[in-house]
């Protein structure tokens, strides 16, 4: 994995300014001007050589992964130097940016206060959909400080799997909804992943939560979700490329976006999908993750 983030590496420091040139014209996510700083001009990027500690999150397949080695005083127990290095979107390189320096100078006790939320609140807040990127550098922490001391990697890799899509188990859902007193399947979803690929898992999900929550629900105002019409239309675009496009073309078929006229998606099936009796089925499958991860306005029609 770190030879893979080793070559991005490289090849992101060469593309930087055309990648968040493309970032900010897609205007896709209301980014605070911290966060494009942070992303933009990273700070503590690297490796250190013989580190310390060392702490390794995520999953490229699963598009996110991360990396933090610590340089650790002995007598003190204060982290004198992290750098880190980052496989992922915009948010996730400038969260952990901004985990590197909120844990500089601290002592092992004090760093492990640093929550995912504070990681956020130092960045001037993220969008709910990227708040999963404070978290994996919340768990990058927690394994570098585990590997410090000799501890079995605290985060949670063992128990039952959840979700399949992006590997994440009920232990890590349960921990990340009560530390983030998280009540919705969506909420979940932004902050682990989980339940937003196939969608599958979204009903064991829903089950984790009313366990969690069976005693005392959570005191938390609600937060709705609105989208601009810019953000709108990239994301059903970022969701049709990630989500739909690729099944399709396995299967020798293929779906272009036509149009986007408020709710309405107009869209044509392309390849082995023109003129398939199965059309029908792809043409509701296509609607319904639209409204599971869009809105639940979403109409789709088919030219």
């Amino acid at each position: 994995m770190i030879d893979t983030i080793k070559h991005f590496q490289q090849y992101f420091n060469l593309k930087i300014d055309i990648y968040l040139q493309a970032l900010l014209k897609l205007n896709m996510w209301e980014y605070t001007d911290k966060v494009k700083e942070y992303f933009l001009k990273p700070k503590n990027i690297g490796e250190i050589e013989n580190p310390d500690a060392v702490g390794d999150v995520g999953s490229i397949v699963c598009g996110d992964a991360l990396r933090l080695t610590l340089k650790i005083d002995k007598e003190t127990n204060k982290i004198v130097d992290a750098k880190f290095q980052t496989f992922g979107c915009a948010s996730a390189i400038a969260s952990s940016s901004a985990l590197t320096e909120l844990i500089k100078g601290k002592t092992l006790d004090e760093a492990m206060q640093v929550s995912n939320q504070n990681i956020a609140e130092f960045l001037g807040g993220l969008p709910m959909e990227k708040m999963h990127c404070s978290v994996m550098g919340r768990e990058a922490l927690e394994a570098a400080i585990a590997d410090y001391r000799g501890l079995p990697k605290v985060i949670e890799e063992e128990g039952k799997l959840v979700c399949k899509c992006f590997d994440v188990t009920e232990e890590k859902i349960r921990k990340v909804a009560i530390e983030n007193h998280l009540t919705t399947v969506d909420e979940v979803t932004d902050y682990t992943k989980a339940g937003g690929g196939c969608g599958e898992c979204r009903g064991e999900i829903e089950a984790i939560l009313r366990d969690i929550w069976s005693l005392k629900a959570p005191e938390k105002p609600a937060v709705p979700k609105k989208l601009t019409n810019l953000q709108k239309i990239a994301l059903i675009q970022e969701i049709i490329e990630r989500e739909i496009r690729p099944g399709l073309q396995a299967d020798g078929g293929d779906i272009e976006l036509i149009d986007i006229d408020g709710d309405k998606v107009i869209i044509a099936l392309r390849g082995m999908c023109t003129g398939c009796l199965m059309a029908g089925v792809t043409i509701s499958g296509v609607q319904d993750k639209l409204r599971e991860l869009v809105s639940k306005e979403i109409v789709i029609e088919a030219q």
